[in-house]
């Protein structure tokens, strides 16, 4: 049994262990999902999705060891990756997600300025490392031509 078969057993397992069915439905349309489903509904690790619960960007139902997530906890989730996609610190997408309003990050023009200038310097600084690397990179071949040429 492969390790993500083994996961969605003990995902299942939890789950009736809860006392719910594989997905048990809630009010009209709330599915609840385990952290294993919604890791990997997101291509997220667990470990990520419990850093995001530790650091309260959100909250899922707790029915004893086992971790719920609504349809809120999944919208909430992808805001919070929506923010770090575009380069937000994790405080940063607190805030951003905890302001009340409509749905979506909650940012101001001066937000999207200030992130889109902090993105672009470090676009220049990644081009830079890359330039550096390719002339290290072909120096290794100077180098060897070098030694192949002296060698005639």
């Amino acid at each position: 049994m492969t390790r993500s078969a083994r996961a969605a057993a003990a995902d299942r397992t939890a789950a009736k262990a809860a006392g719910l069915g594989d997905r048990e439905i809630e009010g009209d349309a709330d599915i609840l999902m385990t952290i294993g489903e919604v890791a990997r509904e997101f291509g997220l690790t667990l470990r990520a999705l419990r850093l995001y619960e530790a650091k309260r960007l959100i909250a899922p139902q707790r029915n004893g060891t086992v971790r719920l997530y609504r349809r809120g906890d999944r919208e909430r989730l992808r805001l919070i990756l929506t923010g770090r996609r575009l380069g937000f610190t994790l405080a940063e997408i607190r805030d951003l997600v905890s302001k009340p309003g409509p749905g979506g990050l909650r940012l101001t023009r001066e937000q999207c300025v200030a992130q889109i200038s902090l993105l672009e310097r470090q676009k220049r600084d990644i081009e830079m490392a890359i330039a550096e690397l390719r002339q290290i990179y072909t120096s290794f071949y100077r180098k060897l031509l070098d030694r192949a040429a002296s060698r005639s």
